[in-house]
């Protein structure tokens, strides 16, 4: 029989970048929370490397820049992309990009986007939240039963060293734990899309002279093109000896003997190279997104709500953004100035942006196998060279629309949002290179240089601001009046700097404690339908009902992930 319960605002399941993020933003913001993960948290075969620049924003707000830009991983080492036939073999194409510590932020963003490999990322991740006096972080503790009453969410978990279970109530629960999401499959929910794009196999393995053995300046990454078409990758982990390579399989399973795997390592940079393999793990590529983020007091977010291929680095990124969406939304309702539509909202606003990046990452994988067979590829005539100008041409040109993506990072929007207010402007293009800053409701509220040093960003996060720019701007207080009211946290800013004023396009932008734009106009005609509206209390809105809460009882089963 389980132990004493414990009770708390939020439970969050899963201690991956995503979880550690929800529950260090909770913490942030004063809301108490129990993190659990199943594991130690230890991470063998890092899955993600780089950190978007928007991450980095948020990473901004939490104070923790420096420890990213601190991480193990050299500062100096080049960031090119190089796709060739093999280390000793002939180049096709090279992207160039700078080493991290050169790279300068562009003019949109106080931030760049920053290479720390999952194994470096998680663990400033976990400092951040254990430095929150609100979040309490329990590993090697597994969810093996969910229940919802009147009183919130009623979760079972053991102890994986004792077995012993206790039960945790909390007011929500938020699975962030991962592809094989045990709250998600607790809930019944269903995953839609492509289950099997490719079942692939990652091997990291340490080798201190890989980089020296192709010519020229070492890259960050090494795409394989052979003549059947595009077959491994390889990308530096550390910068110095460890590397994950990546064979790319096809649609149907297949597990590699460990004489394939040595020799499709022997392939790639030679027979003369001493190496040794430290882990190897297949995967399966999928293209999915959950059918809701929500039911009831639980929520799923992170690779729990939606799963894609790794070509663009989308989806760390894609789950943090969740996270930073979540938690502000989660501070409204503990606080008890949300309504109901602002937890429907969650769903609404991030569901899509995951299908657009899913998409993406899929798009992204083909122009990487878009070579297809080239049988002259290796062979040393001129018709070879030819061969091998022409796939290097197409190939470079193709994989530019992965390695540029400010778009993609910066401009995704919340269309169609029932806490945003739209103004009837036509959206800008969802271009997935180029970001083109707007206030437009429902986009993220544009970084200007201010005078004193700080960015427009830095303006944002603890609770709703309300930028009042130039001097002729209307009278705020029915607004300011309307917001306590309502309990609902408002800060008004005063800016009379040209450059705000003409990117911010309005005299009255309204932000949201997630930094993105939920009401703008030149003047107020209505504060109380703005003020319900974007806390989720207008006319489609509610309190939390406990009669509308599913009553149900799941188990996990012995067979289940966590």
């Amino acid at each position: 029989m389980p132990s004493k319960a414990t009770r708390v605002r939020v439970l969050v399941v899963g201690a991956g970048p995503v979880g550690l993020a929800l529950a260090g933003d909770l913490g942030w913001r004063g809301i108490d929370c129990v993190l659990i993960e199943q594991s130690d948290g230890a991470i063998y075969q890092p899955k993600m490397d780089l950190v978007g620049i928007r991450t980095m924003e948020h990473c901004r707000r939490w104070g923790i820049v420096q420890d990213v830009e601190n991480s193990p991983y050299p500062r100096d080492y080049p960031q090119d992309n190089v796709y060739l036939t093999s280390l000793g073999g002939h180049e096709l194409g090279r992207e160039q990009f700078p080493p991290l510590g050169e790279e300068k932020p562009p003019p949109q963003s106080p931030q760049k986007r920053e290479r720390c490999p999952q194994n470096l990322f998680d663990p400033i991740l976990r400092a951040f939240a254990g430095r929150q006096k609100n979040v309490e972080l329990r590993y090697q503790t597994k969810l093996t039963m969910l229940r919802f009453e009147a009183g919130g969410a009623i979760a079972t978990v053991r102890d994986q060293g004792t077995s012993a279970e206790r039960e945790i109530i909390a007011d929500f629960i938020a699975g962030c734990d991962g592809a094989h999401s045990t709250v998600r499959e607790l809930l019944g929910i269903r995953m839609l899309g492509n289950p099997a794009l490719t079942y692939t196999t990652n091997i990291i393995f340490r080798c201190a002279g890989l980089a020296a053995r192709h010519p020229g300046r070492k890259p960050y990454r090494y795409i394989f093109i052979g003549p059947e078409g595009t077959w491994a990758t390889i990308v530096a982990i550390n910068g110095r000896d460890q590397w994950r390579m990546s064979i790319i399989g096809g649609t149907a399973p297949r597990d590699l003997a460990t004489d394939e795997i040595h020799a499709a390592i022997r392939r790639a940079i030679g027979r003369s190279l001493r190496y040794e393999i430290l882990s190897v793990v297949p995967w399966i590529r999928k293209e999915l997104v959950a059918e809701t983020y929500r039911k009831g007091r639980a929520f799923i977010l992170g690779d729990a709500a939606h799963v894609m291929s790794p070509t663009g680095a989308y989806g760390m990124n894609t789950g943090i953004g969740d996270a930073v969406d979540l938690s502000w939304k989660f501070a409204a309702a503990t606080e008890g100035w949300g309504g109901e539509t602002l937890l429907d909202s969650f769903d609404a606003e991030r569901r899509p942006i995951a299908i657009r990046n899913v998409r993406e990452a899929s798009g992204n994988l083909r122009r990487m196998l878009s070579p297809g067979r080239n049988e002259g590829l290796l062979d040393e005539t001129e018709a070879g060279a030819a061969v091998r100008q022409r796939v290097g041409a197409a190939m470079t040109e193709a994989m530019r629309q992965e390695w540029y993506t400010l778009g993609m990072h910066l401009g995704y929007r919340y269309e169609d949002s029932p806490v945003c207010i739209p103004d009837g402007t036509p959206p800008t293009p969802d271009d997935t290179r180029h970001y083109v800053p707007t206030t437009r409701p429902g986009s993220r509220a544009p970084h200007v240089w201010l005078a004193d040093g700080r960015s427009t960003l830095d303006l944002f996060g603890r609770s709703f601001v309300l930028l009042r720019i130039g001097a002729r701007a209307p009278d705020v207080a029915p607004l300011v009046e309307a917001a306590q009211q309502s309990h609902v946290p408002l800060e008004v800013v005063c800016l009379n700097e040209p450059a705000v004023a003409s990117t911010y396009e309005r005299s009255l932008v309204l932000v949201r404690p997630d930094g993105h734009v939920g009401w703008r106009g030149d003047e107020l005609a209505d504060p109380r339908m703005i003020i319900g509206t974007i806390c989720g209390r207008g006319a489609r809105a509610g309190r939390i009902s406990t009669s509308q809460l599913p009553h149900q009882v799941a188990q996990v089963p012995q067979s289940a992930g966590g």
